[in-house]
């Protein structure tokens, strides 16, 4: 794998590509096939307003790994949106939020399935914990996806709260809030 680097707006199509497969192939057999193209339109997507405040990352396979490749990305964020790519925020900037109070937001991880396993997620999320740190913030926070949980779970988030996210049909899903202190 290449080293972890900051995302551009370069990447945001082969990001969308990394979203779609992760998606499809990791979490669309717990949110059923019907669905699916539900989330990709409305819930989950590329949010380039991370790309944007830098802080947002990938890593790319190596050449034996198809070079090129986004096989890992994730961020955080220091305003308020929780979870969702541009589709769902509808082109709003989400206020910044203030560290002394406010927890970062841990942001829009995915892994290509034929990365999974590898340390990827946690790489990338060790490193963007160390940034909120860095950035005075004493708490991060995030909406976990079910095949996000043991990861979070591994690098010592608890759940604190539920958070229902609705789809346009109406169906709404409880997936849990999860928080670290540093």
């Amino acid at each position: 794998m290449t080293d972890l680097r900051r995302a551009a707006r370069a990447d945001v199509a082969a990001l969308e590509r990394l979203i779609h497969r992760s998606i499809v192939e990791l979490l669309g057999p717990q949110l059923g096939a019907d669905e699916l193209p539900l989330w990709l339109a409305h819930v989950f997507g590329v949010d380039t307003q991370l790309i944007d405040d830098g802080t947002y990352y990938v890593i790319e396979g190596d050449a034996a790994d198809g070079g090129g490749l986004i096989a890992a990305a994730g961020g955080w964020g220091g305003r308020a949106t929780l979870y969702g790519g541009d589709a769902r925020k509808g082109g709003e900037v989400a206020p910044r939020l203030d560290p002394a109070r406010d927890a970062a937001r841990i942001r829009a991880f995915y892994v290509d399935p034929a990365h999974v396993r590898r340390g990827l997620g946690s790489r990338i999320l060790v490193h963007v914990e160390a940034e909120a740190r860095a950035a005075g913030f004493r708490r991060v926070e995030l909406l976990a996806t079910p095949t996000g949980i043991p990861l979070y779970a591994r690098h010592g988030y608890v759940e604190f709260a539920r958070e229902a996210v609705t789809l346009p049909n109406g169906r709404s899903y409880d997936w849990p809030r999860m928080e670290k202190v540093f």
